[in-house]
C-alpha cells in the first residue's frame, strides 16, 4: 500500500474533506459536515476515473471511521456510497450513528 498516495485531511470549521490527489493533480475525496462535536454526517464522495478499482473511496470512508473511533464521535453516512460501505462492514457499527 506504500505505493498509494496520502490520505489528507482538511478541516473547514463546520465541514471537512477527507482526500487523495494524484501528482496530476486528480482528486478523489469524501466530505462531511459537522453536527456538534461528537458527530459527522458523511455527504458525498467522489472518485474520479483516474481512482477507478483501486478502492480509493472505501480508503477515504474507512480513514473517516478509524479517525471517528479514535476521536469518540459518530457517522451518519447519507452519502449513497458510504451508507453502501457501513452496510458491507459490521465492524464498524460502533460508531455508526444509530
Amino acid at each position: 500500500m506504500s505505493d498509494q498516495p496520502e490520505i489528507r485531511f482538511e478541516d473547514n470549521g463546520t465541514k471537512g474533506r477527507y482526500f487523495i490527489r494524484t501528482p496530476a493533480g486528480d482528486e478523489a475525496e469524501m466530505t462531511f459536515t459537522k453536527v456538534g462535536e461528537q458527530q459527522i454526517i458523511i455527504d458525498h464522495t467522489g472518485v474520479p476515473d483516474a481512482f477507478r478499482g483501486q478502492g480509493a473511496g472505501l480508503r477515504l470512508v474507512t480513514r473517516a471511521v478509524e479517525d471517528a473511533r479514535s476521536a469518540g464521535k459518530t457517522i451518519i453516512p447519507l452519502c449513497p456510497f458510504a451508507a453502501a460501505q457501513f452496510r458491507r462492514h459490521p465492524e464498524w457499527a460502533d460508531v455508526l450513528r444509530k
